[in-house]
């Protein structure tokens, strides 16, 4: 039987943020950018609602009909850097990252930092579909949920000869990723006293003839 996916809009926007904030609790990096579990239960769901303002306004967040899990996408053109508006190194006072930072949680340098450091290592060069996350609700992971949403987009990437990019939080989802058909793209990045993130590319299954060999990073 099928899993039922719909795209979100803006009426799903508080059912979203509660879904990554639940799904994300025990991820290495949400841990990371929030430690302590105390703390990161009263802050990390204001990162959820920055990052699914960004995808309901600008990207695409596909949600199943139960409510139990999302992914957000975004489409990046070659020509981005697919994390926001600066490109890595171009650092002001008032970039997205520094923004960000600022709504969600000002004290803490590390919400600024991993759009800084994962922005440093996204591909460039060719225009793709970026997961931007996957949350499935704690007692319903290992149904299949979280393929099914990652399926529907890659059957149309393979459709349409468009690659997907992504980056994996931990060793679990690294191994999922690489059954659906993706690759490392570069050293993990090892964020600074805390645990590793592995990009991910995936080349669609059926390639239109063309003589590019690959993403920059």
């Amino acid at each position: 039987m099928g899993v039922a996916i719909r795209r979100a809009g803006d009426d799903d926007r508080e059912l979203v943020v509660r879904l990554l904030d639940r799904a994300f609790q025990d991820d290495p990096v949400s841990g990371w950018v929030f430690p302590g579990e105390e703390y990161r239960r009263a802050t990390h769901h204001r990162l959820m609602a920055a990052f699914t303002d960004i995808v309901l306004a600008e990207g695409r967040v596909d949600l199943t009909e139960d409510g139990s899990a999302c992914a957000l996408w975004m489409s990046v053109p070659a020509d981005d850097p697919g994390h926001g508006d600066q490109r890595a190194g171009e650092r002001t006072d008032d970039d997205d990252f520094a923004r960000m930072r600022r709504a969600v949680d000002p004290d803490n340098e590390r919400v600024e930092l991993i759009g800084r450091l994962t922005a440093g290592i996204h591909p460039s060069g060719r225009a793709h579909e970026y997961l931007w996350m996957i949350g499935v609700v704690p007692g319903r992971q290992g149904e299949g949920l979280g393929t099914a949403l990652i399926g529907s987009v890659l059957d149309r990437c393979d459709r349409q000869g468009r690659a997907a990019y992504l980056e994996a939080s931990s060793e679990r989802s690294r191994l999922l990723y690489e059954r659906l058909g993706f690759e490392a793209a570069g050293e993990p990045l090892a964020l600074p006293d805390g645990p590793r993130m592995w990009p991910m590319w995936r080349e669609p299954r059926t390639t239109p003839t063309s003589s590019w060999t690959g993403p920059r990073g």
